[in-house]
């Protein structure tokens, strides 16, 4: 836990006790009905057909999944999908077209060499050897010169003349819109997270020519990827013969197909009120997802026995869980969800691997949601983690939001909070063909069962006579969360020449903290219709707290310069001027990962499908809101920064993105 957690509360303004005795029972009934092994067998099930990763694999999937919802007695289950051709948007993310691929194999043209070192890649006992979405070969295959490329710069690569070659470089995919440019046959991929996995291959997952998915407009080329003991055999090769060629024979298809996902739900009594828990199949890994998917699972499972059997009484909020792709799944089941989503009071995303306890890293980290949606959610997982980790003897962390998966939901366009569960994998597997099943600890994926049941079941269950427990844990996460920006501006104020300004950058991140914990609570009103009146009392609380930090700072400054001191401004610099009197106004719901613009013509900014800045102050674009007020916003969330807030929103007006307005 973070120092100001454990430095808190007992003596601030906490009189209540903070320890539900509902909470604690939810927890203790589901531990002692968990089943961790049943679990197991579920995430190997899923790993042996998504291993695969084809389209025809992961509609093969998600009618087991439906299945295995239907036998834990689930109701609504719902097989769905996006449309998979490469054209239909969703936000402004656009949708990729189906895969398959019946047989794979990049060989070294030379008779000489053995033929176990012939082979690199062998798409049938390998898959990760085969990029997803590779392009396919005529039926005789294709020979081609392997050329190393050691150049990083796109504009270079593009440059360079690769007809009839194929390059060897690492990971191609972050820059295959200059292997188009350059006219490569294709691409084999020598980068690995962990070089030390001498045997694994790295998963290319990427390969459209602007952005993630191989789109209507994107480029068929070969896409394979080698071991690091592979790579240096064939760097070996070309640095002693100064040529190398190879033989790819690829059966490979992109058709218009359908991206499936399947969903299932425990009813509520008495609300039309959901939560919802979600994570993505459709990759490789054992860790990523099928534990995740496995966890969602097993928690929907152990809650149906549990309330079938009368030790849990039926909840008033739907249950829901959703097993989908990546984003693009999450994202066609929004648009085509909007009235249940707008019905969704919270969610909680499962994207993680289920690692040993017996590896440095593996414990879970409970990110946090954006400071545009302030919520009850952070409070409550955390007290979950609080309450329950100590029971296996097992740390765990918070930490702020990020995005990066399907936690976008708690966009304000969308306006569903989320709390999302990860864990490190102890040796790094992530997108490697070493993530597999021997690598899950069911220690690990038994707590993320249990903790994902227990949530569930909690926000389900959550009525009046909850109010007043949630909204003091929440007001204690807001004692913390201030006196911690209280403390850091105290460092400030005690270390700076320019003590008025120092004063006044820490009274407004105070200031701004008090208020987002202020709306978190507020929040919770969303959960009992009567609690407005109790809720505004303990934001009172939280007013004199922030006043009483205020002054803490001001007396320090006065200390510091031993005499008054008035707080004073910094002038404004040239992104605020630039932003003055403009007011973003959002599309779409969701991030823009500018799929469907050629790279070249993005004059240098990011893509914003998990850019952490952009991602941020899009979110604080209300259509309301000008645009100097939010990178004020954006930086009192992340910190100071030099990025060209008005020239970014403008180039996104001009490629229809977002519409500016001028004041």
């Amino acid at each position: 836990m973070g120092a100001c957690r454990k430095l808190l509360i007992t003596t601030l303004l906490i009189a209540p006790a903070l320890y539900s005795a509902d909470l604690r029972e939810i927890i203790a009934a589901v531990r002692a009905e968990v089943r961790p092994e049943e679990a197991m067998s579920q995430m190997r099930q899923v790993y042996a057909s998504d291993r695969w990763f084809t389209f025809p694999k992961f509609e093969q999937t998600t009618r087991h999944l439906a299945e295995l919802m239907k036998q834990a007695g689930l109701s609504d289950v719902e097989i769905g999908g996006a449309p998979a051709d490469g054209v239909s948007q969703f936000g402004f993310w656009t949708q990729p077209l189906a895969w398959d691929v019946k047989s794979a194999t990049l060989e070294i043209v030379d008779s000489q060499l053995p033929a176990n070192e012939r082979v690199l890649a062998d798409y049938l006992k390998a898959p990760a050897s085969l990029g997803m979405w590779s392009g396919g070969t005529p039926p005789e295959g294709v020979t081609a010169e392997l050329i190393e490329i050691t150049e990083r710069d796109g504009a270079a690569i593009a440059k360079m003349d690769l007809r009839g070659r194929i390059a060897l470089m690492p990971n191609p995919q972050n820059i295959k819109w200059a292997l188009v440019k350059a006219r490569a046959v294709g691409a084999v991929n020598t980068f690995t997270e962990n070089p030390a996995l001498e045997h694994g291959r790295q998963w290319i997952n990427s390969w459209g020519d602007h952005g993630w998915g191989f789109i209507r407009s994107s480029t068929p080329l070969l896409s394979f990827s080698i071991s690091p003991r592979q790579t240096a055999f064939v760097r070996r090769l070309l640095a002693e013969r100064g040529r190398v060629k190879v033989k790819a024979l690829v059966d490979a298809r992109h058709y218009a197909g359908t991206y499936p996902y399947v969903s299932g739900a425990i009813p509520g009594r008495g609300s039309a009120q959901e939560v919802l828990v979600l994570g993505h199949t459709a990759e490789q890994g054992a860790q990523d997802n099928a534990t995740g998917v496995a966890a969602m699972l097993q928690a929907a499972a152990t809650l149906e026995r549990l309330i079938r059997s009368g030790k849990l009484a039926p909840p008033a909020r739907t249950i829901r869980i959703l097993l989908m792709p990546e984003m693009y799944g999450s994202l066609h089941y929004v648009a085509a969800h909007r009235d249940r989503m707008k019905r969704t009071v919270a969610a909680m995303c499962l994207d993680t691997p289920a690692a040993s306890y017996d590896l440095a890293g593996t414990e879970y980290t409970f990110y946090m949601n954006p400071h545009a949606t302030p919520t009850w959610v952070d409070a409550l997982i955390l007290k979950i983690a609080e309450l329950y980790f100590p029971l296996v003897k097992r740390p765990w962390h918070e930490h702020a939001y990020m995005p990066g998966t399907d936690t976008y939901l708690s966009d304000p366009t969308i306006g569903v909070p989320t709390a999302w569960a990860y864990s490190g994998s102890g040796v790094q597997t992530h997108h490697n063909s070493e993530d597999t099943p021997d690598r899950v600890d069911p220690r690990s994926l038994r707590d993320l069962s249990i903790v994902t049941a227990a949530y569930l079941y909690y926000v389900a269950a959550a009525g009046e006579r909850d109010v007043d427990w949630l909204a003091e844990v929440t007001l204690r996460r807001g004692y913390e969360q201030v006196i911690a920006a209280a403390s850091s501006g105290l460092e400030q104020v005690l270390r700076a020449d320019a003590v008025a300004h120092a004063l006044y950058g820490a009274r407004e991140r105070v200031r701004y903290v008090a208020d987002r914990e202020r709306r978190a609570i507020a929040s919770i009103s969303r959960l009992a219709s009567a609690a407005d009146s109790r809720l505004a009392l303990l934001s009172a609380e939280l007013d004199k707290f922030e006043r009483d930090q205020l002054e803490r700072l001001q007396r320090a400054a006065e200390r510091k310069a031993r005499a008054p001191v008035q707080a004073v401004p910094p002038a404004p610099d040239s992104r605020i001027r630039t932003a003055t009197g403009l007011v973003v106004k959002r599309k779409r719901f969701g991030t823009i990962p500018l799929d469907d613009l050629p790279v070249e013509q993005r004059e240098g900014y990011p893509s914003g499908a998990w850019a952490s800045l952009p991602i941020a102050a899009l979110y604080w674009c209300d259509g309301r809101r000008p645009l100097d007020e939010v990178i004020r916003l954006t930086r009192l969330e992340r910190g100071p920064d030099d990025f060209d807030y008005a020239g970014y929103f403008r180039f996104l007006a001009r490629h229809g993105y977002v519409e500016i307005e001028e004041r």
